[in-house]
């Protein structure tokens, strides 16, 4: 049921007004894109228009030419896919947020099979010049509604030429500066008068090319149409214990309810606050003749369409662009003429038929007939006669000339056919590549083909840029729920999980902080062009393999072959490559992840020594002990000496006192006698 309000009905003109001013500049660029597409890829559509009524019940044959140059191409692309990774824009290296972001920007890759999504947008933009494809949010589960649970997936759009419009001042290629967007799909009658409860009102969509289509569906289009708006918003800010500010929007306590009891728990103290004005796309759903839907605010700041081109240029203010396909269409139409006449002739009898009359042939006409067939030894006639009625041998009056190829037509085709090499890029050489040949020739030869191809990898590189920027600015506004676990997936291709908003404990500081908290991401998405996983794993053995046939050091020999089993592909082969990267772990070869390092620890703790390790655990603690022995019997012994010595000094020191008091008693008696008077005898 559409929306009847005058907000929305001056919504609905005003954005009406705009597409039909957008959709009538690009018109004919854009139905040239189409035409381009169809040219190559659906049969019969190279006779479209008035070439194919000059050519009316004639022979209209197609050596489509135009269609194996743009599958190559593809295949290119397909063997080189695009990978985005983010690196902090502060320059900060081996940030662990960054590599959180990669693992889930992996995961909703593969979930929401964006291949697909870049698949057709890089072969719309190879055919016709351009196209395209959008990211949508969407609940984890599909059976609950919960907005804190919501993952991105990357959807393609199909027929981007004629359904993705941009407002005329968006200039840049990938649309970053672009303020509105449309988008038109389709949609049967029964599916919308289900879905919207009203009789269809089909959204004006004048870039078709169906004229030449025996059978087209009835459809309904309805228009997606973003709008950038700047919107006024309250930031709360908030002091720690620690003196630290914190800076929380009006909208987060909306979404979360307890978080301010969540802050005052936690001895933030609100300090002040301020309003900013921020960038929000606002979506809408639009029919014919109203609003149908409106879809309020989306995640992130960017429109989610993102487009990719093949060649583009602004000219006289209008944004032109084309494909592969083009500038061989005019070689490729003279190519089928050339054909057409050529199989035309040739279909005519090649054959000199003799010419008689009827009197000649009168009787014999089934003779004749059969020849071909009886092969007769000879042919009967009857005979013809003068004027006189004399018999007179006549043969026949003369014979039927074979159609003759124009000269012209040889040399034409030869170049027509140099034509279309010249234009689409001449792939012989690429395709002739003997085994015998050099590896700098065949280097050199690949190097001339990728130059074909470059500038459209190139473009769709921007674009897978643009893809990583407007994920990242999506997963900042609905990954914020604390605890939720969100799947990941490494670049090995190994699926885990990460806890949003953990709260940890700084190492350095000492403080609590919280990890792998998005709303503070600030990344920016680069792209790396290479090959696909698998080509990337058969160049890696091939270049191991070789350097061990260069190395004589055994250690380096069987760290060569384990990564060489590491890299190896097949069936059943996943626990191979498990042991051997256990092993190169324990050679220190590897770095082990978080989960792979608590199990050494626990493994080394709960290890028993073996009987080798045990008895040289034993000779070890006994060669120990003996050298104590040793080394208190000399200590023992070295007191033993110092007592004698003590003693032996102390029975000296006796005997030098008891000489000396004998001396000192001798000299006192001594005295005595001379001192003593003498009695007379």
């Amino acid at each position: 049921m559409r929306l009847d309000s005058k907000k929305y009905r001056d919504l609905h003109t005003r954005a009406l007004t705009e597409f039909d001013t957008i959709q009538s500049a690009l018109r004919e660029e854009r139905l040239q894109c189409l035409k381009d597409r169809r040219f190559y890829s659906i049969a019969g559509a190279q006779w479209e228009g008035e070439l194919g009524e000059q050519f009316a019940n004639k022979p209209r044959f197609e050596v489509n030419k135009i269609h194996l140059a743009v599958i190559r191409i593809i295949n290119e692309y397909r063997n080189n896919r695009i990978s985005v990774s983010f690196i902090p824009k502060n320059g900060t290296k081996d940030d662990k947020l960054a590599d959180t972001c990669n693992d889930l920007y992996r995961a909703d890759e593969q979930d929401s099979s964006a291949e697909e999504a870049f698949d057709n947008g890089f072969e719309e933009a190879v055919g016709g010049g351009m196209g395209a494809w959008r990211l949508r949010t969407v609940c984890e589960d599909e059976d609950e509604e919960d907005k804190d649970c919501q993952r991105v997936r990357i959807e393609p759009i199909y027929d981007a030429d004629s359904s993705v419009f941009f407002n005329l001042d968006s200039k840049r290629q990938d649309k970053a500066d672009a303020k509105r967007c449309y988008v038109i799909s389709s949609m049967s009658i029964a599916a919308y008068e289900e879905e919207y409860g009203e009789s269809p009102s089909s959204w004006e969509k004048s870039i078709h090319q169906f004229e030449f289509d025996w059978l087209t569906p009835d459809v309904v289009y309805i228009a997606e149409f973003y709008e950038v708006e700047k919107v006024k918003e309250t930031i709360h800010i908030f002091k720690g214990l620690d003196e630290d500010e914190l800076f929380v929007s009006e909208q987060e306590f909306k979404d979360d309810e307890t978080k301010l009891d969540v802050l005052t728990a936690t001895g933030f103290v609100k300090v002040d606050e301020k309003t900013k004005k921020t960038r929000k796309v606002h979506k809408y759903i639009l029919s014919g003749n109203g609003v149908l839907e409106d879809c309020g605010y989306i995640a992130g700041k960017n429109i989610p369409i993102v487009v990719v081109y093949g060649k583009r240029w602004f000219v006289d203010n209008v944004e032109r662009c084309m494909g592969h396909v083009r500038l061989a269409k005019d070689a490729q139409r003279l190519k089928n003429m050339q054909l057409s006449k050529l199989g035309e002739l040739s279909a005519l009898s090649s054959t000199e038929k003799p010419i008689f009359t009827p009197e000649q042939m009168a009787g014999h006409g089934a003779m004749w007939a059969a020849d071909n067939v009886k092969n007769y030894p000879y042919m009967l006639l009857n005979p013809s006669f003068d004027q006189n009625g004399q018999p007179v041998a006549m043969g026949p009056l003369g014979y039927t000339k074979p159609p003759a190829i124009p000269p012209a037509m040889a040399a034409l085709l030869q170049i027509t056919e140099t034509d279309i090499q010249d234009l689409l890029g001449n792939q012989q050489a690429g395709e002739q590549l003997q085994p015998q040949m050099s590896g700098i020739a065949v280097e050199l030869i690949q190097n001339k083909l990728d130059m074909q191809t470059f500038i459209y990898i190139s473009n769709q590189a921007k674009a897978v840029k643009r893809t990583g920027d407007i994920w990242l600015s999506m997963q900042k506004d609905i990954a914020v729920k604390p605890g939720r676990k969100m799947k990941t997936l490494n670049a090995a291709g190994e699926v885990s999980n990460v806890e949003l908003m953990k709260p940890v404990i700084n190492s350095k500081t000492g403080e609590q902080e919280f990890e792998n908290d998005l709303s503070i991401a600030e990344f920016d998405a680069t792209v790396e062009v290479g090959p696909t996983s698998s080509s990337k794993r058969g160049a890696t053995v091939r270049g191991l393999t070789g350097m061990m046939q260069i190395t004589q050091d055994p250690e380096t020999l069987q760290v060569l072959g384990a990564m060489t089993m590491l890299n190896m592909e097949g069936e059943g082969i996943g626990e191979v490559r498990d042991y051997f990267r256990n092993k190169l772990i324990r050679m220190g070869v590897v770095k082990p992840t978080k989960e792979e390092e608590a199990e050494l620890q626990a493994e080394a703790q709960n290890q028993k020594p073996d009987a080798n390790e045990q008895f040289l655990q034993a000779s070890s603690a006994k060669a120990q002990a003996d050298a104590e022995r040793a080394k208190a019997e000399t200590l023992f012994t070295a007191a033993k000496t110092d007592k004698t010595k003590v003693e032996t000094a102390k029975a000296l020191t006796e005997i030098k006192q008891g000489e000396t008091r004998h001396i000192l008693q001798t000299a006192q008696a001594l005295d005595a006698g001379l001192n003593a008077p003498i009695t007379p005898q």
